[in-house]
């Protein structure tokens, strides 16, 4: 048993391996990158293996490095969950929950986040919360992997070990700037399709289809940033009606052809087949549903 690295460590690497590179996990770890990379060589000379290398191309693991990675991630799943049945015993629920979501939903009227967040802290105090935003692909990802309780978002691809409960639909519209062209006179549907439009990196080609377009001219990582992009005059591209409507009351966005160009997102909320009783899980759900989040019964 001694020659198992400790959990520190173990809690190192996983957050380095999550964030792509000791730099992004100065902030996730609050260490300076020499702490980071001494405690990294540390594990790296209890195990006898090297995790990953460092240089001008980034950031990457090993063959081994990815394999011990998986292992880790198996035993800090197995560790949370005992250290939450612990403190079941001792009559105080403790522990951390992870929950995700998708970005830009500060503004969804739909959904009171805050809101729910404080009554769970409130009824359960010593829970460590861990709130992250991810794009749909990667929130699904870490739900797999038992790196998070929850997640609600848009999932567009099915996963047969999760459990995906229906939720609501968040309207979407395309928009423009009032500098752009084609916020000048008039336009038809042909004529916007010519311009390509602000694509989501996690979007296919199929999914550009669906919204009416053959291609587009740039890609973006998330919401904030297509509304960037919008704002400069030279793109276009969908936005939450929520998220948008702010920036459309004060005159500096505009929607296009809105009886043709526009979309649903159906937004779910989900968590790992299996996991369904576990206290955290069952607590969560019960207040999403109580802040009418949750309008279908699991």
């Amino acid at each position: 048993m001694h020659m198992l690295p400790n959990l520190k460590l173990l809690q190192v690497f996983a957050s380095v391996v999550e964030n792509h590179g000791y730099s992004r996990a100065q902030q996730a770890l609050n260490m300076t990158t020499p702490a980071i990379s001494a405690y990294m060589s540390e594990l790296e000379a209890q195990l006898g293996f090297v995790l990953c290398k460092r240089g001008r191309g980034g950031f990457a693991l090993t063959e081994k490095g990815e394999q011990f990675y998986q292992y880790s991630q198996e035993m800090l799943a197995t560790l949370n969950s005992w250290q939450n049945q612990v403190q079941a015993l001792k009559g105080e629920q403790g522990g951390t929950f992870s929950l995700g979501v998708v970005d830009a939903t500060i503004t969804d009227t739909s959904m009171d986040l805050p809101a729910a967040i404080a009554r769970f802290n409130q009824r359960f105090p010593a829970v460590f919360l861990n709130l992250i935003v991810r794009e749909p692909n990667e929130l699904q990802q870490h739900l797999l992997e038992d790196r998070l309780e929850l997640a609600i978002g848009h999932f567009p691809l099915r996963a047969s070990n999760l459990v995906t409960v229906s939720l609501y639909e968040e309207q979407h519209w395309l928009y423009c700037s009032p500098r752009h062209p084609l916020a000048q006179g008039h336009v038809d549907v042909e004529k916007v399709q010519k311009n390509g439009m602000v694509t989501r990196h996690y979007w296919n080609q199929q999914e550009v289809n669906k919204r009416g377009f053959r291609h587009s001219n740039a890609s973006v990582e998330s919401i904030e940033a297509q509304l960037t992009l919008i704002l400069s005059g030279k793109y276009i591209g969908y936005l939450p009606e929520h998220y948008a409507h702010s920036w459309e009351q004060r005159g500096v966005l505009q929607r296009l052809l809105p009886d043709h160009f526009n979309f649903l997102v159906p937004f779910s909320f989900a968590y790992r087949r299996g996991r369904a009783r576990e206290p955290l899980i069952q607590a969560m759900r019960q207040i999403l549903s109580e802040e009418g989040i949750n309008r279908v019964s699991d």
